[in-house]
C-alpha cells in the first residue's frame, strides 16, 4: 500500500496493521500489544518490511500503530517521516532512519489533527508539510514549532458532500516555494507561509473529479533552471462514479489528461487524450524525462471491491513530442494492481511495482481480485539490451557525494567507443517518491545546467553542470544523479544536496 526507495537502495515497504497477521513473523519471537487493533489485539506478524533491492531480501519491520491511508516524505537526512493513519494511528508520526537494524521509532501524538488520506510534501526548509485528510480541511507542519493547525478553506470547496473526491490532494512545491495543490476538479498556489491564495486555476475541463475515490494521478513535469512549472493529472472516474459502482454499476474510467502551465500569466488546461481509460493508475518520472503511467482499474473508482477491468498494459508519455504522438503503449502484465497497490523508481531504471487488495482483509481465494503480496519491475524501453552501446556509465562524483545549491559539479563519464552523441548528453537528478494510492508525493525531477562535454580519455568525457539554486528548485535531500545520452540513461548515483 505505501513504498519509499530510500538512499541505501532498500524500499520501506508497509500496509495496515488491522488486516490480520500477515505471512511475514516479527524476529525473536517479538509481538505487537494493541487493545485498539481492530483485527488483532496481540500480533506477531510484521506490517512493514525493508526491502534490499539487490538481494532480492526482505527484513521485518515493526510498526505498532495502524499506518492504513498514510502519508509521508523523507527527510534532509535521509530518514522517512511517515504522519498519520487509521484508528490509533491517526495522531501518529513515525521516523524510519536507514540503517543496518534500524526500526520504526514513533510518536503517537506528533500530529495535532488525525491524518487519514492526506498528502505530506517536503519544503524548502526541510519541514513537511501535511495537507487534508478525511474530514480535515486544514494542514499543518513536521516538525512543528507549535501544536498548530491551519485552516485551508480550498478543501471545503471542493469536498462533494458524501463523496468527498479531494482526498489525498495533488500537492507540489512550485519554483517560487509556494504550492500548488489540487483537489477534485481544480487547483489553487498556496502560499504557506502566510496562509494565502495567491492564484486561483480554471476548473479541468469536462468538471470531472480527479481525487480519492475518482483516483487519478498526477506529476510536476520536468524542472529546468529555464523551464516554467508544469503540472499534468490524468485518469480518474467521473461524476457519480463512486455512487453507482456502490450499487453495481462500472462506469469507464477517464482517459483525458490535463497540462498547466501554472506559473504563465494567464494558465490554462491544455487537454491530451490517454490510448486506455485508467482510474488509480500510478505515473512516475523517469530518469530520461518521459512519464511512465501503469497500474490501475478501467471501470469504477478506488475503494473496497469497487474497481474492475484492470488495466494490465502501462503507458509511456513523451512530454516534448508533438501533441497527438505523445503516449506510447508498452508490453503487458499478467498480474492486476487494484486498489492498494503502488510503484517507485529504482536506482537502476526499472520501477518496482507491488500490491494489490481490494478488500477489507486479506482475501486469496474466492474473490475476482485476490490480494497480491507479489513484486515485480517494468523495465523501460531504454533498459532493453540493444541500447546498451548508447548506455553512459557514472566514473564521478561517487555515490552519497555531498553538493551544495548552486555549486557546479564536473560529472565524468563513459560511453561506448565511437558511439558519443556529445549534443544528447543531459544530466538528471530525480528526487525519490512517497508512493501510496495512485500519488508519489514529493516527486520531482530537475534537469540540470550544462556546459560542453570534452574528451579525458579513450571513451570516456566530462560535463560540467550546475546544481540547482536553491530550495524552491530542490529542498535539500538524497537525489538519484543519470546522465542521459541519446535517451537512455545510465544508472543512478545518489548525490545529496546539503
Amino acid at each position: 500500500m505505501h513504498m519509499q526507495l530510500l538512499h541505501t537502495d532498500r524500499v520501506v515497504m508497509f500496509d495496515r496493521t488491522d488486516f490480520g497477521p500477515s505471512n511475514i513473523s516479527l524476529p525473536n519471537g517479538r509481538c505487537r500489544h494493541d487493545p485498539d487493533d481492530k483485527a488483532l489485539p496481540v500480533d506477531c506478524t510484521a506490517h512493514s518490511v525493508e526491502y534490499d533491492v539487490a538481494a532480492n531480501s526482505i527484513r521485518p519491520l515493526t510498526v505498532l500503530t495502524d499506518v492504513w491511508c498514510s502519508s509521508g516524505a523523507v527527510s534532509p537526512d535521509g530518514s522517512l517521516v511517515q504522519a498519520g493513519g487509521y484508528n490509533d494511528g491517526d495522531h501518529a508520526v513515525r521516523t524510519y532512519s536507514p540503517c543496518p537494524d534500524c526500526d520504526w521509532e514513533e510518536l503517537r501524538n506528533g500530529l495535532s489533527q488525525r491524518r487519514w488520506y492526506a498528502t505530506s510534501q517536503i519544503l524548502p526548509d526541510g519541514r513537511q508539510i501535511i495537507v487534508g485528510g478525511r474530514r480535515q480541511f486544514n494542514y499543518e507542519f513536521y516538525p512543528k514549532k507549535s501544536d498548530t493547525s491551519y485552516n485551508l478553506p480550498f478543501l471545503v470547496q471542493t469536498n462533494d458532500p458524501r463523496l468527498e473526491n479531494n482526498l489525498y490532494p495533488f500537492v507540489f512545491l512550485n519554483t517560487d516555494g509556494n504550492l500548488f495543490i489540487f483537489a477534485n476538479n481544480r487547483a489553487i498556489l498556496f502560499d504557506h507561509a502566510s496562509s494565502g491564495v495567491v492564484r486561483t486555476y480554471p476548473t479541468v475541463p469536462g468538471g470531472d473529479p480527479r481525487n480519492y475515490p475518482s483516483t487519478g494521478s498526477a506529476v510536476l513535469l520536468p524542472l529546468g533552471s529555464r523551464t516554467g512549472a508544469e503540472v499534468m493529472v490524468c485518469g480518474g472516474a467521473p461524476k457519480g462514479a463512486f455512487i453507482r459502482a456502490n450499487n453495481g454499476d462500472f462506469v469507464k474510467a477517464l482517459d483525458t489528461c490535463g497540462r498547466i502551465r501554472i506559473n504563465d500569466p494567464n494558465p490554462q488546461w491544455v487537454m491530451e487524450t490517454m490510448p486506455l481509460g485508467r482510474v488509480m493508475g500510478d505515473m512516475l518520472l523517469l530518469p530520461d524525462g518521459n512519464v511512465l503511467i501503469i497500474n490501475g482499474a478501467g471501470l469504477g473508482t478506488a475503494g473496497w471491491e469497487m474497481g474492475r477491468n484492470p488495466v494490465l498494459s502501462p503507458v509511456l508519455y513523451y512530454p516534448n513530442k508533438p501533441s497527438g504522438s505523445r503516449f506510447e503503449v508498452q508490453n503487458p502484465t499478467s498480474t492486476p494492481r487494484m486498489y492498494h497497490s503502488a510503484a517507485v523508481l529504482l536506482r537502476d531504471g526499472r520501477v518496482l511495482v507491488g500490491g494489490s487488495n481490494p478488500h477489507i482483509y486479506y482475501n486469496f481465494t474466492n474473490v475476482k481480485f485476490p490480494t497480491d503480496l507479489t513484486l515485480e519491475s517494468f523495465s523501460p524501453p531504454y533498459l532493453d539490451p540493444r541500447f546498451a552501446y548508447l548506455r553512459p556509465r557514472i566514473i564521478t562524483p561517487v555515490s552519497e557525494s555531498v553538493f551544495g545549491y548552486g555549486q557546479q559539479v564536473t560529472v565524468r563519464f563513459s560511453i561506448p567507443p565511437g558511439r558519443l552523441d556529445r549534443g544528447s548528453i543531459t544530466v538528471t537528478m530525480i528526487a525519490p517518491s512517497f508512493a501510496t494510492h495512485s500519488f508519489s508525493m514529493s516527486q520531482r525531477l530537475l534537469v540540470l545546467d550544462r556546459g560542453d562535454v570534452t574528451p579525458v580519455g579513450i571513451s570516456t568525457y566530462r560535463i560540467r553542470v550546475g546544481m540547482p539554486g536553491s530550495g524552491n528548485l530542490a529542498p535539500a535531500g538524497y537525489y538519484l544523479l543519470f546522465v542521459v545520452h541519446r535517451d537512455i540513461p545510465s544508472e543512478g548515483i545518489w548525490i545529496r544536496i546539503n
